[in-house]
């Protein structure tokens, strides 16, 4: 099993997105690479904390690989846009990919050279490693399986 962490806007939409992926073990959604230790989801909402939305996804690599997870995340989010995503303006609301194995940042550095490519614009995605992650409150959990009808910015056809 492997571990990544994906800040692509809501997370809301992003964790039912991954959910649904096959390898997918398990997802939660929470505060990641901010300056406040256990924010609230109020104090996020503020910008003051500099904490991104994000889920945390943990994966079988004998099913899917970290590079077509990556695939799937930037299929999902526009990595030109800073601090937003779909209707969602905020640095809470920025894209990153947050890794805690080692090995995976040139395997996720070499996939976002090639992203590059397809775009004029920078791609603003930030490439670090995890420094903190805290559980958003239980009622994001799963928020769009609780809420089926829920605001969501990505298309989960895809």
């Amino acid at each position: 099993m492997n571990e990544i962490y994906f800040a692509g806007g809501c997370f809301w939409g992003v964790e039912e997105y991954f959910s649904r992926i096959d390898g997918v073990v398990e997802t939660k959604v929470g505060y990641a690479n901010g300056t406040k230790k256990n924010p609230t989801y109020e104090e996020v909402c503020t910008g003051t904390t500099r904490h991104a939305e994000t889920v945390y996804i943990r994966y079988d690599e004998s099913v899917i690989t970290l590079e077509e997870l990556l695939q799937k995340f930037f299929n999902i989010i526009d990595p030109t846009l800073l601090n937003r995503q779909g209707g969602d303006i905020g640095n809470q609301y920025r894209t990153g990919v947050y890794y805690v194995n080692e090995k995976d940042k040139n395997i996720i550095a070499k996939y976002m050279d090639e992203v590059q490519k397809n775009y004029k614009e920078k791609i603003v995605t930030e490439l670090l490693p995890l420094s903190s992650f805290y559980l958003a409150e239980e009622y994001h959990q799963k928020y769009l399986k609780k809420n089926p009808n829920g605001y969501c910015h990505i298309d989960l056809s895809r």
